[in-house]
């Protein structure tokens, strides 16, 4: 299983857990927001380099 799977069941699971505590439009901007903050809390060479590993492994 890739690691972008393994992400994406952990975002589903997170959701469904927090979802009868919190609700749902609460759930979900937890869910995007976490990882926005974590993605801008990069300096911008962090950022350049995420971004070009990502794009070599979608050509693979």
């Amino acid at each position: 299983m890739s690691n972008s799977a393994k992400i994406a069941i952990g975002g589903v699971v997170a959701a469904v857990v927090l979802m009868p505590f919190i609700g749902f439009w609460l759930s979900l901007l937890v869910l995007v927001g976490v990882p926005t903050l974590a993605y801008l809390a990069l300096d911008p060479s962090q950022r350049r380099r995420l971004r070009r590993i990502t794009r070599k492994e979608i050509g693979r």
